[in-house]
């Protein structure tokens, strides 16, 4: 499934979303040698390991795995992970960028991060596999798009089996992307970094105080 686009009508250029999409560009090739079809190289190092963040958290002299909790957010094993999370951001993430300010977004945005790395780690302490990507944060965009935006229509490309965009709402689409996180695990897919940041995007929603209060402010997208 690609999502296309979604049909909020949107005032201001959503810088803060272009920014993360061009860092996640530039540090992808920049990584890989400025290829394609390399492996990660430059910043291997970067990339969140659990059970090293654990050891930190438990007193370790180097702290250093704390960082990859960040650095690990604009690192991805290959294209196809790149172009995936990106379609998302630059679908989803605008309309949730001018509703709830840009600033608040780039806050929000690493705290789903955060909040995406800390349930995977819960989930597998002890693994040392190495973990990268921006699904998780990209989770929490989506998840809170679930909450404003529920009725926004979204064209949707069902590759390879429908070749010409159909609607579907938002909530559907993003119900099913929660539920496949769920109950279809995937080789090599951090699932629960995706279902981490997907809830706490939908908990960011009701802490502002709900969708109808944040949907009033004056900047604040219609559907």
């Amino acid at each position: 499934m690609i999502p296309l686009r979604d049909k909020l009508s949107s005032r201001n250029i959503p810088v803060i979303t272009l920014v993360l999409v061009s860092l996640n560009i530039l540090i992808f090739f920049w990584d890989h040698q400025w290829r394609l079809n390399s492996a990660n190289i430059v910043f291997a190092d970067l990339t969140m390991r659990p059970n090293r963040v654990i050891e930190s958290l438990s007193g370790a002299p180097d702290k250093f795995a704390l960082v990859t909790v960040f650095t690990s957010m604009f690192m991805h094993g290959n294209a196809v992970h790149l172009l995936g999370n990106l379609i998302f951001l630059l679908v989803f993430g605008p309309g949730i960028e001018q509703t709830i300010g840009a600033w608040r977004f780039s806050l929000y945005y690493f705290g789903w991060g955060i909040v995406a790395t800390a349930v995977q780690i819960f989930v597998n302490p002890i693994s040392n596999t190495p973990t990268l990507g921006a699904s998780g944060a990209i989770g929490g965009v989506l998840g809170t798009y679930f909450l404003l935006f529920p009725t926004s229509v979204i064209e949707l490309l069902i590759f390879p089996f429908v070749f010409r965009p159909i609607p579907i709402v938002a909530w559907k689409l993003l119900g099913f992307w929660f539920l496949f996180q769920v109950f279809v695990p995937q080789e090599g897919v951090a699932n629960w970094a995706h279902v981490g940041g997907f809830l706490a995007g939908m908990l960011t929603v009701l802490a502002m105080g709900g969708r109808d209060k944040i949907i009033k402010t004056p900047d604040a997208i219609h559907e």
